[in-house]
């Protein structure tokens, strides 16, 4: 009877907090009382935030349940921990808008991209356009070679350092950089300028708006000091572009139809509710590179830290390559749907070390909390794979389950997610199939975590090559040396 009651006060609970939540989107001035941690005035729940903020959640969320608000300096903020209600939450368009932090608006144009900008006509018509004009399936297909050749090159030069330590996030980072510069623009520019743009600082004016214009942390100084460099870059390759187009004639050659020329061609007309220009422009190929880029290279450096951690799980997916791929051939993308465990090893390490932890910002969807719950996942402390290979509910990456979300849902799911998947599983079935991998002498793997918009590994990995013997037959029999 005791156990009846308080399920349902909390289940009254939540139906209350999920209907406030609404009211103050819609402006209304009713809501119900309030639910969650009590904070300070003024500052609200500020000061005792814990570094870990998808962690400090989990224990919130065991406290006030799946559903809770908190007010941090001037904002309230709502945490959702619980599959039944974010999937009330994405299916809204009422929660379909974000709040973008300072950092955020300065590299964006005021948020001229598709990640920040408003959910209205102009967002809709740019991510249609993104989908459409990049990420359709003919275009994924059309452009293989220039992804083919992007990692063919990371081979050579991975070969040249057989015997010495590599950082296997920055390699990823940049060769990601040089396969989505390729697709936007046909052209590799300064990948590593790139880097600092993902990273995600704790800023006071994001909670204390009007306190914006004074820059307290020098926050916002020093993200337009980092796109500098990276303005140099959209500059020239826009600027060059358009000169090229305005001069006419055949300039195109043999060469595909990239973003870029499609994007120019719209310049001076009306897209959603704007007048788009150079401006809409430099944000839109800003936001594809920093995005498809941060994920794919943290993902894949969370990878590879378990399987070193892990011998028996990174002996068991080199004999699936060697099965799948073949001793003396390289690996190609038409033969990734058949490397079961690889995915299964690539969809738990999303599990145990989602990128994005924090759905959302204003509305925050702790996925992680999610993937941690026991009651949703058998030993969800542990990395275990195969419990991908026996899934009897073929979750995947497109949310056809509120259980596992790695790229959203609804409608502000990742758009880049048919890319992205391909580049994840083609770099490390690869990575895998060619090379040995193994940590400095002394050293132990660590997979303790550093909170921020990305979630990346607090320290940073670093694996020594060494060459598989059959890597010297396959570079020859593909003509990679």
């Amino acid at each position: 009877m005791a156990a009846t009651t308080r399920l349902n006060t909390q289940r009254k609970n939540n139906h209350n907090t999920m209907f406030q939540l609404r009211n103050q989107k819609r402006g209304c001035v009713h809501a119900p009382n309030k639910i969650g941690p009590y904070g300070l005035p003024i500052l609200g729940y500020l000061p005792f935030l814990q570094p870990n903020l998808h962690h400090h959640f989990t224990k919130l969320a065991h406290k006030y349940g799946p559903i809770y608000k908190l007010r941090l300096g001037t904002k309230l903020c709502v945490v959702i921990s619980s599959p039944s209600l974010i999937k009330e939450v994405v299916q809204d368009a009422i929660f379909a808008n974000r709040d973008p932090p300072v950092a955020a608006l300065v590299t964006t144009g005021g948020g001229l991209d598709i990640v920040w900008s408003p959910y209205r006509p102009y967002w809709r018509d740019m991510r249609k356009l993104f989908v459409r004009e990049m990420l359709s399936n003919n275009n994924i297909q059309a452009s293989y070679l220039l992804r083919k050749e992007d990692i063919r090159r990371v081979v050579r030069n991975l070969r040249g350092k057989i015997g010495e330590p590599v950082d296997i996030g920055e390699v990823v980072f940049l060769t990601e950089a040089n396969v989505i510069m390729n697709l936007l623009w046909g052209g590799t520019n300064g990948g590593e300028k790139w880097d600092r743009l993902g990273e995600g600082k704790p800023n006071v004016s994001d909670f204390f708006p009007g306190l914006g214009k004074f820059d307290v942390q020098g926050i916002e100084k020093e993200m337009r000091e980092v796109l500098s460099g990276v303005e140099e870059i959209l500059d020239v390759v826009v600027g060059e572009r358009m000169k090229t187009m305005e001069g006419g004639g055949e300039w195109r050659g043999d060469r595909r139809r990239d973003f870029l020329e499609i994007l120019l061609e719209l310049r001076g007309q009306e897209v959603g509710e704007r007048s788009f220009d150079v401006p809409q422009i430099k944000a839109m190929l800003l936001d594809i590179v920093v995005g498809g880029t941060d994920t794919t290279s943290t993902i894949v450096e969370w990878v590879m830290a378990e399987l070193l951690d892990k011998p028996r799980v990174m002996e068991k997916v080199q004999q699936e390559l060697i099965d799948v791929v073949g001793v003396n051939n390289i690996v190609e993308e038409s033969i990734i749907s058949k490397l079961h465990y690889l995915d299964a090893i690539v969809k738990e390490t999303f599990r145990l070390h989602l990128p994005l932890p924090l759905l959302v910002p204003r509305v925050f969807l702790n996925m992680w909390s999610i993937y941690m719950d026991p009651q949703v996942w058998e030993n969800p402390l542990e990395f275990q794979p195969d419990r991908f290979l026996n899934d009897t509910e073929n979750l995947d990456y497109t949310g056809n389950s509120f259980q596992y979300l790695p790229f959203g849902l609804g409608r502000r799911v990742c758009p880049g997610l048919p890319l992205g998947e391909r580049m994840v599983m083609y770099l490390l079935a690869t990575l895998i199939h060619l090379f040995e991998w193994r940590l400095r002498e002394g050293e132990r793997i660590g997979l303790s975590e550093k909170f921020g918009i990305i979630m990346r590994k607090s320290k940073t990995l670093y694996a020594v090559t060494y060459q598989n013997y059959h890597i010297s037959t396959c570079m020859n029999n593909h003509n990679m040396i």
